[in-house]
C-alpha cells in the first residue's frame, strides 16, 4: 500500500484526548502523527475551562482534596449504575497511572481549582475533585503558540492570542503540545482533513484523502458531529449547529462515517453535552452558566426548572418541551447595570444584543411581556421576588446546592429594579456524545462485539461512558485523556508483539 507518509500511529483531532495519546505514543518512542482538519490545534478543548475530572490523584492529594478511586467509583456507580462493560473501571484505574506520568514531563502541569461535581450523590466530594493546568506563559510556545487555537470571543472574531499567558483549554493543548514536540517523535499536520480510513487485510493501516501510513493504529479523537445539520437531524440530536460552542469549521463527522462505513457500531447518537446558550446577534449562541440573579422563563412567561441546575441539567430541561422551552429568555433588571448575571462566554456586549433584538427592554414588566409575547410574566416574576424575599425558592429549590453557591450566594435576588430585560436563551452543547462503540481500551467495535483492528476512538469521537449524565466538571476531558493512554496501551503492546 502506498502512502505519502509512514508513521507507527496516526492520530486524528487535536483535542485533549487527542493530544494525550500522541503525546503517549510519542513518548514510548512510537513515530506518532498528529493530523487535524482546521488550521489551528484544540478544537473545542481549547474553548473549555481545561477541568480534568481524573479522580484520585496525586494533585488531588498534593492539594489536600478528599479524594479517592472509591469515592469516585462511589459516585459513578450512583448515577450510572453497574458498570456493564468495564469501562467505569478501567477508566478509574487509568486515571492515577496517567496524571502519574503526564506530570513526570517538566511541560505538564496542574493544580486544583474549587468547582463542585454536578450531582449530590455518594461519592461527591466537597469543592469537586477536577483540576486544571497551570497558565501557560506564550513565551514558552514561542511561533507554537500560533498553532494553539485562540480563546472563544477572539476566534470568532478572527483574532489571535491575548498578549498574556494561555490559560484553561489553551494552556492545556499549549502544554501537551510541547511535551509531543520534546520527544522528538512527534510530527502535526493541520488543514488535513480525513474522510477515509485505508484497510489492508481487514486491519486499519492509514488514513486518507492525504494517504498517511499507520504502521500499528490510527486513533480518532476529532469530536463529535455537532455541526453537522443533516447528521444531527437524522440523528435526532436537539438543539442547532448554529448553537453549538465547537469552533465553527470543525466536527461534522466525517471520520466518524468513514469508521461507519467498516462496519463500526454507534451509540447514543441522540445525546449531546448540552448547556443554555445566549442567542448572539449573529445567530450563533453563548455557553451561560452561573446564574447570580434573573430567572428562566418559556415562552408563556412560567419558570420551569432551577436556574441554578449545573448546565447540562438545565440544557435538558429545556429540551424536554422544545415547543414551549426553545427559546426560553433569561429575565433581569439593572441591578448590575443592565449586564447579564450569569457568566456567558462569550457574552456580546449589551448594546449589540440591544441593537440585534436578541435582548429586550422595558420600563415595566407588563412591557416587556408584550415585547416577548409571555403573557404570564409579570405574575412569574411577582412569585418569584416573593421567594427571593423569604430566602427560599419553593417551586424548585434554588440556591440549595452546592454547586449554585459556588458562584453566588445568595442566589435568589429580586427582579424589581427598572428597566428590565429579556435576553433569548437557546439550546446550547459543548459537543455530540454519540459516536463509536468502543471497549475498555478504545478499540472500536462492530455490532457483534468484535474488534476493527488497528482502529480506536476516544472523547466525542467514541459513545459516552456516561450515557445521559455530565457527572461532573471536566469528565469529557478525563475520560477522553484516561482513555486515550489505554489506547496507547494497547497499541505500544502491540508494536513490541
Amino acid at each position: 500500500m502506498a502512502f505519502d507518509d509512514q508513521f507507527d500511529v496516526v492520530v486524528v483531532g487535536s483535542g485533549a484526548g487527542a493530544l494525550t495519546g500522541a503525546y503517549l505514543a510519542a513518548r514510548a518512542g512510537l513515530r506518532t502523527a498528529v493530523v487535524e482538519a482546521a488550521d489551528r490545534l484544540g478544537g473545542t478543548s481549547a474553548y473549555s475551562g481545561a477541568a480534568c475530572w481524573l479522580p484520585g490523584t496525586q494533585v488531588q492529594e498534593r492539594f489536600g482534596v478528599a479524594d479517592s478511586t472509591a469515592a469516585a467509583r462511589e459516585y459513578l456507580r450512583a448515577l450510572l449504575g453497574e458498570d456493564r462493560t468495564g469501562r467505569q473501571e478501567a477508566f478509574l484505574a487509568k486515571a492515577p497511572e496517567l496524571v502519574a506520568a503526564l506530570e513526570a514531563d517538566p511541560a505538564l502541569e496542574f493544580e486544583w481549582r474549587a468547582f463542585p461535581d454536578y450531582f449530590d450523590r455518594p461519592g461527591r466530594v466537597p469543592g469537586g475533585r477536577s483540576f486544571v493546568p497551570v497558565d501557560l506563559p506564550l513565551s514558552e510556545l514561542g511561533e507554537r503558540a500560533e498553532l494553539v487555537r485562540p480563546p472563544v470571543d477572539r476566534d470568532r472574531a478572527g483574532r489571535g492570542h491575548r498578549d498574556a499567558p494561555l490559560d484553561g483549554g489553551r494552556a492545556l493543548i499549549g502544554r501537551l503540545l510541547l511535551a509531543f514536540d520534546a520527544t522528538g517523535n512527534g510530527t502535526v499536520f493541520t488543514s488535513t482533513p480525513v474522510d477515509e480510513l485505508v484497510v489492508e487485510n481487514g486491519r486499519v493501516v492509514g488514513v486518507g484523502p492525504r494517504r498517511i501510513g499507520a504502521t500499528y493504529g490510527v486513533l480518532i479523537g476529532a469530536g463529535g458531529f455537532e455541526r453537522n445539520a443533516d447528521l444531527r437531524e437524522q440523528s435526532g440530536v436537539p438543539g442547532s449547529a448554529a448553537w453549538s460552542m465547537a469552533p465553527a469549521e470543525t466536527n461534522r463527522g466525517q471520520v466518524l462515517a468513514a469508521a461507519i462505513a467498516l462496519g463500526a457500531a454507534v451509540d447514543l447518537m441522540d445525546e449531546g453535552w448540552w448547556c443554555p446558550g445566549i442567542a448572539m446577534p449573529d445567530g450563533g449562541a453563548s455557553f451561560t452558566l452561573g446564574f447570580r440573579g434573573g430567572l428562566v422563563v418559556d415562552r408563556d412567561g412560567r419558570r420551569y426548572a432551577n436556574e441554578s441546575l449545573p448546565y447540562d441539567q438545565m440544557g435538558r430541561e429545556m429540551a424536554a418541551d422544545p415547543a414551549r422551552r426553545i427559546p426560553s429568555h433569561i429575565v433581569f433588571d439593572s441591578r448590575e447595570g443592565g449586564r447579564l448575571p450569569a457568566i456567558a462566554l462569550p457574552g456580546g456586549r449589551p448594546d449589540d444584543h440591544l441593537a440585534a433584538g436578541t435582548w429586550v427592554e422595558a420600563d415595566t414588566l407588563a412591557e416587556l411581556a408584550k415585547l416577548i409575547d409571555a403573557p404570564e410574566l409579570p405574575e412569574t416574576v411577582a412569585r418569584f421576588n416573593s421567594f427571593a424575599e423569604a430566602g427560599h425558592d419553593a417551586d424548585f429549590g434554588r440556591g440549595e446546592d452546592e454547586y449554585a453557591r459556588h458562584f453566588a450566594n445568595p442566589v435568589l435576588v429580586p427582579v424589581d429594579r427598572p428597566p428590565f430585560r429579556a435576553a433569548r436563551l437557546v439550546l446550547s452543547d459543548l459537543g455530540t456524545k454519540g459516536g463509536l462503540v468502543t471497549d475498555p481500551d478504545a478499540r472500536v467495535l462492530r455490532e457483534d462485539g468484535s474488534a476493527v483492528e488497528g482502529l480506536y476512538a476516544v472523547g466525542n469521537s467514541a459513545a459516552s461512558m456516561t450515557g445521559g449524565y455530565y457527572p461532573g466538571p471536566g469528565i469529557p476531558l478525563g475520560t477522553a485523556m484516561a482513555f486515550a493512554a489505554r489506547a496507547v496501551d494497547d497499541l505500544v503492546a502491540r508494536a513490541g508483539s
